[in-house]
C-alpha cells in the first residue's frame, strides 16, 4: 500500500538459539501485513500459531531471528532497528503478561520511557501531570503512579497501566498481545473503554490487536481481522471473520484451507 502507515513484508522468524546448535524452527512463516493509518487490525488464531512471536518479532524481541522478510514504519525499515530505537520511533508492545519491576514506581517507568520516546528530559511534575489526566479518563486512582511497576496489579489494573503508557508515549502503531487475557467482562469494557480513548486522542495511530476471542473485537471493532494458523495468515475480512470463527471454530478455516 502507498499510503500505509505500517507494513510487514514476507515476514519469516524462529527463536534465536545459542552459537553452535542447531537452527530451530521457523514459527512465522510468510507474513504480510499492511496497515494504514487509523486503522485496527485483529490478528486471531489459536495457541502456538505465531500471533505473540510476530508481536516480539515486530517489536524487535532477542528471543526472535527475522530470517527473511521486512519491518516498514511510513518509509523507513526498521527490521534492523534494536527494540528500543523502534520504541523511539513509534513502535509500542502492550505485553500479555506484564512483568513485574519491585522497586520501580510507575511514575519513573514513565519518566524514563515518555522520554525517550520524545528525546527530551521531561521533570516527573510535567509527566504526572499528564498521567493524572489518563489516569481519571481511564478510571485509574491517582495514587496509581507511585505504586511499584506491576507489583501487586490485578489484571484489569496490569491492563489499564498498559494503556495509559500507550496514551502517554503516542506511539505511530500500537501492538496489543491478548489484552483481553485474564479480564472478567467488566474489566474488559473498561480496558476497551481506554483503547478507544486513546484512538480519538490519536486517530492516526495504527493499531494490531492480537487475541483469541471476538468479546474484545466486539468492543473495539476493527477495520481488519485476519486468521492466523501455522505461522500464516490464511484468512483476512471484517468482522464477518471474528463470527464465523465464533460460530465453526479454526477447523471450519483448517479445512478451507
Amino acid at each position: 500500500m502507498a499510503d500505509a502507515l505500517f507494513e510487514v513484508r514476507g515476514l519469516h522468524a524462529r527463536p534465536t538459539v545459542e552459537q553452535g546448535q542447531p537452527p530451530a524452527a521457523e514459527i512465522l512463516k510468510g507474513i504480510d501485513l499492511s496497515v494504514a493509518p487509523g486503522e485496527v487490525h485483529a490478528i486471531m488464531g489459536p495457541n502456538g500459531c505465531g500471533k505473540s512471536t510476530l508481536g516480539s518479532t515486530i517489536m524487535g524481541s532477542p528471543e526472535y531471528e527475522l530470517t527473511a522478510g521486512a519491518i516498514h514504519l511510513r518509509d523507513a525499515d526498521i527490521s534492523e532497528m534494536d527494540p528500543d530505537e523502534r520504541a523511539r520511533a513509534g513502535v509500542f508492545l502492550a505485553f500479555q503478561y506484564p512483568q513485574e519491576i519491585p522497586g520501580v514506581s510507575v511514575i519513573q517507568f514513565l519518566r524514563q520511557a515518555v522520554s525517550a520516546r520524545r528525546g527530551t528530559d521531561l521533570s516527573v511534575l510535567e509527566l504526572r501531570l499528564s498521567a493524572m489526566e489518563w489516569m481519571e479518563r481511564l478510571g485509574m486512582d491517582s495514587s496509581f503512579v507511585d505504586r511499584y511497576l506491576n507489583e501487586g496489579f490485578s489484571g484489569g489494573e496490569k491492563k489499564r497501566n498498559e494503556v495509559m503508557q500507550m496514551a502517554l508515549l503516542e506511539p505511530e502503531i500500537a501492538i496489543l498481545d491478548e489484552t483481553d487475557s485474564g479480564l472478567d467482562i467488566d474489566a474488559l469494557r473498561v480496558v476497551a473503554a481506554g483503547i478507544r480513548e486513546v484512538r480519538a486522542d490519536r486517530p492516526e495511530m495504527g493499531v494490531i490487536l492480537i487475541t483469541h476471542y471476538q468479546r474484545l473485537l466486539d468492543e473495539v471493532r476493527p477495520d481488519h481481522v485476519h486468521v492466523m494458523l501455522d505461522g500464516r495468515i490464511i484468512a483476512s475480512g471484517g468482522m464477518e471473520i471474528a463470527e464465523s470463527l465464533e460460530a465453526g471454530g479454526y477447523d471450519s478455516f483448517r479445512q478451507a484451507g
